[in-house]
C-alpha cells in the first residue's frame, strides 16, 4: 500500500489536543533526575572533541542557467529522473577533491 507524504510548515501545524497539552505539561513538571539516560549516554569530552558541525545541513539551491554539450546532457538523462541532483553530485565531488589536495599542501 502506497502512504501519502504529509509535511507541516510552522503555519501550518495543527493545534495540540488536550491530552497533548497535559503531557507535555507533566514532562515539563519532571526533574532531570528523572530522565533515563541508559540508551542515550553522555557524550564524553574525547567524543565532543572530534564532533562534526553541521554534518546534516542541505546547502540552499540556487537556480542557475548553464550551457552543457548535448551529449553530456544526453548521458545524464538517459540514467533517469534526477539528471540535474546527478549534475549536482559530479561537481560537488570534484569541488571537495579540489578542496582536500589544496589542504593537502
Amino acid at each position: 500500500m502506497k502512504t501519502k507524504m504529509v509535511s507541516y510548515t510552522l503555519e501550518t501545524l495543527p493545534e495540540l489536543t488536550e491530552a497533548q497539552l497535559a503531557n507535555l505539561e507533566a514532562l515539563a513538571a519532571r526533574p532531570d533526575s528523572e530522565i533515563d539516560f541508559s540508551d542515550i549516554p553522555e557524550l564524553t569530552e574525547e567524543q565532543w572533541k572530534t564532533a562534526v558541525r553541521g554534518s546534516f545541513y542541505r546547502p540552499m539551491k540556487q537556480q542557475i542557467t548553464a550551457r552543457v554539450d548535448a551529449d553530456v546532457l544526453a548521458w545524464l538523462k538517459s540514467q533517469g529522473k534526477g539528471y540535474q541532483s546527478r549534475i549536482n553530485a559530479i561537481l560537488r565531488r570534484e569541488m571537495l577533491t579540489a578542496l582536500r589536495a589544496m589542504s593537502a599542501k
